[in-house]
């Protein structure tokens, strides 16, 4: 979701910095911001008792993350980490209402969001239930490709053997293992250790 930054600052938003693996909000928080960035990749994800960190999103410049609690008058779910340097615009829950009752066009494109968003973590956890490290590696690759709406055959996959495996919920290891088969087998290449698919 973006929302055009002159009105997000009309209507009251401030643009706040986070250093790379600085957390924007904790899983448990009240919601009651609306958060868009303006620079940098922001990951949500959340911990299990061991740790183990389970990634539910990456977002990039004018995207926004965090919204559905909004709506909800609910706690987070899962915790947002700056990836990289970040600069953020905050804008208070009332005003966000404000605006949509104010922009009614705005509304239809947050509706689309999060069907979206629910379509895709409804396809993803149907990749996430497969015993199978390859199939769950695929139908998240081919999700990448597909949300970029990238159509060349073979493209440059931004993540970390470490970060898909938080994606999908395997250890790294089997990640590299499965990965290593799978080159084996034509499905993706691995050039000076970058993965494309």
């Amino acid at each position: 979701m973006h929302i055009d930054t002159n009105l997000l600052i009309t209507w009251g938003a401030v643009s706040r910095k986070y250093r790379k693996n600085e957390f924007i909000f904790y899983e448990g928080d009240q919601c009651r911001f609306y958060h868009q960035i303006e620079e940098g990749k922001v990951k949500m994800c959340c911990y299990n008792d061991e740790g183990k960190v389970y990634i539910q999103g990456m977002f990039l410049k004018d995207e926004s993350f965090g919204e559905p609690p909004l709506f909800l008058n609910e706690i987070y779910p899962a915790c947002a980490v700056a990836e990289t340097d970040c600069t953020i615009l905050k804008l208070s829950k009332e005003s966000l209402f404000k605006i949509l009752n104010e922009y009614t066009e705005l509304q239809m494109l947050f509706i689309t969001n999060f069907a979206k968003r629910i379509y895709d973590k409804a396809s993803a956890n149907k990749n996430i239930i497969s015993i199978y490290p390859d199939q769950r590696i695929t139908g998240f690759l081919k999700k990448y490709k597909k949300e970029n709406q990238l159509t060349e055959t073979k493209v440059l996959i931004p993540f970390t053997r470490q970060q898909i495996a938080d994606f999908l919920g395997l250890r790294v290891e089997t990640v590299i293992r499965t990965l290593k088969k799978m080159e084996e087998n034509q499905k993706v290449e691995i050039r000076k250790r970058k993965l494309y698919f």
